[in-house]
């Protein structure tokens, strides 16, 4: 959800022709193999997108809805947008599922923010019919004007409520509810915003739950409800740990330890921003219990407020923080609701705030990221949250492109031998870099000094990313930057597994517990792969690269 108003750009086209001439032009890229667009991770045919919505898998379909311009590539009109898929990897591009509303003079009279989605199945709500379950939408319903809704009820300009709509033809058509909003306004004493609500069947009370956002209290609201229609005010939580920017887009889940079911933990994320890890948007997860009332984060996580106690002096964000992410484009993740087999799986906006509006691609901006699994695991004593590539993800490795035992790496740049791959890889590796002051790979070498490094500091601890000479970037001066995480060798090694798409690296350190997403925009030519050492040699052992296909049917 965005939380500032956008600063629309104007920009002015000037075609020149000239009498008697003939004029040559580039023809346009076929659908999908535009430069930039993303192979291995959905985004729109065209025009803006951000936070992914309503995830939630159906009578055979994982549904993604999103936050969509459909009149623009920029933030604006927001609306739903929706693709579906079989696997979680082709996706199938559908109408916009819930169009934002305008006035006979062209002025905004309703958006739809950011929210989740349920297939009432035991027909709670009533909405359902025999053998047609209801698809239920909770959104955040923005009022720029005042107005009397058809409800009755009355909103003043630029309200947030939570409001609701269902589907009975799996998500191709959509009904608001005739009772909207069914959260009018936060409890007391809050005013204001409140937005995206996370909804989800809490089975031990048959219940439904619904964590909501506080942005400008840094607070998280938690809802229950019998009916999705008449929703009651709980208990709230924070604030806690990074509190640099609003809190949004929250999800809670439940995930056992080490895959012990009986030793479960709850798993609450917010979104900030800004405040991230690496500047603009970011996120953030904190682990702990949930009673069916309350969230009780894990003294681990110091400055952690207690759910509806007093507000808790919160630290400077440092090590205490567990962020979801630590590259710059990872923000607004949400999990689906209904995954066979109860995995749990989520997927974040790939895109800044701080420069979503302005990366160089069209006719399409933003993507969202591949899905992730995740899971809770100890380790160094403490239980993180990990995340890898989903198990269908493999599917898409065609051909291996280089395979190695192990491999030396003297002070410098050792090239990797690679022939005839210029599309999207995965990179396998265990980097040892014994007394190397810096050790790692270079990514998208090539054309004019374009690299991306990634490497690992030894004298700090550090795993970075550094996008510095990528390729474009002065689109915005805070895009070229360096991207840091803390990460422990294990036996004087450093496990990597790494996707590099056609405008963006995503980094799986360790068992997953350090992951970084960033954007890169290099020239296409820039297809090159390097080992480095610095100081001092280094070792590469188990490498393994993989030429990946496209997700879409139009790419070679």
């Amino acid at each position: 959800m965005k939380t500032r108003k956008p600063i629309q750009l104007l920009t002015i086209g000037i075609a020149l022709l000239s009498a008697g001439c003939a004029t040559r032009s580039t023809p346009p890229a076929a659908p999908y193999q535009e430069a930039y667009r993303p192979q291995l991770s959905y985004s729109p045919a065209r025009n803006w997108m951000n936070d992914p919505n309503g995830l939630v898998y159906h009578d055979g379909e994982y549904h993604m809805f999103y936050q969509h311009n459909p009149n623009g590539n920029a933030w604006g009109d927001m609306s739903w947008g929706h693709a579906v898929s079989a696997d979680l990897l082709h996706w199938k591009e559908r109408a916009p599922a819930l169009l934002a509303e305008k006035d006979g003079h062209g002025a905004l009279t309703q958006m739809f923010f950011s929210g989740s989605a349920v297939v009432d199945e035991a027909n709670t709500s009533g909405l359902g019919q025999p053998g047609r379950p209801a698809m239920v939408a909770l959104y955040t319903s923005v009022f720029p004007q005042a107005m009397t809704l058809p409800s009755g009820q009355t909103v003043h300009a630029d309200t947030q409520a939570q409001s609701m709509a269902y589907s009975l033809d799996r998500g191709r058509s959509w009904v608001q509810y005739a009772g909207n909003p069914v959260i009018p306004v936060p409890p007391a004493p809050y005013v204001g915003h409140f937005r995206d609500p996370k909804v989800f069947w809490y089975a031990p009370e048959h219940k439904w739950v619904m964590v909501l956002a506080l942005p400008d209290h840094h607070k998280v609201l938690l809802y229950s409800s019998k009916d999705l229609k008449h929703w009651d005010w709980m208990s709230e939580f924070g604030p806690g740990n990074a509190v640099g920017g609003v809190w949004e887009c929250p999800d809670l889940f439940e995930l056992p330890v080490d895959g012990d079911a009986t030793r479960s933990k709850w798993v609450l994320v917010v979104s900030l921003n800004p405040g991230g890890p690496a500047g603009g948007s970011g996120m953030q997860y904190f682990t702990g219990a949930f009673d069916g009332t309350r969230f009780t984060a894990d003294a681990a996580a110091p400055g952690a407020g207690a759910a509806n106690g007093p507000v808790v002096a919160t630290a400077t964000p440092g090590d205490q923080v567990q962020w979801l992410d630590y590259g710059a484009d990872f923000y607004a993740a949400v999990s689906w609701n209904g995954v066979p087999g109860g995995r749990r799986l989520l997927t974040g906006w790939m895109n800044n705030w701080d420069y979503a509006q302005q990366v160089p691609t069209a006719p399409w901006r933003s993507a969202q990221s591949v899905p992730r699994e995740l899971a809770l695991r100890t380790i160094d004593g403490r239980v993180r949250l990990v995340q890898q590539p989903l198990a269908e993800f493999t599917r898409l490795r065609s051909v291996l492109l280089y395979s190695v035992g192990a491999v030396g790496v003297a002070p410098g740049l050792k090239p990797i031998p690679l022939s005839g791959n210029t599309g999207p890889v995965e990179i396998g590796l265990r980097l040892e870099p014994g007394k190397a002051g810096r050790a790692g790979i270079r990514l998208r070498s090539g054309a004019q000094g374009q690299h991306t490094d990634l490497g690992y500091d030894s004298a700090l601890g550090l795993l970075y990313l550094d996008r510095r000479s990528a390729g474009e970037h002065a689109f915005h001066p805070e895009f070229a930057n360096r991207q840091i995480a803390p990460v422990s060798l294990r036996n004087g090694q450093l496990r990597l597994r790494i996707l590099v798409d056609s405008a963006s690296v995503t980094v799986f350190a360790g068992e997953g517990e350090t992951v970084l997403t960033s954007q890169i925009f290099p020239d296409p030519a820039a297809q090159g792969l390097e080992l480095f050492a610095e100081g001092a040699p280094a070792e590469v052992r188990d490498l393994h690269i993989w030429a990946l296909k496209s997700i879409w049917p139009t790419s070679k």
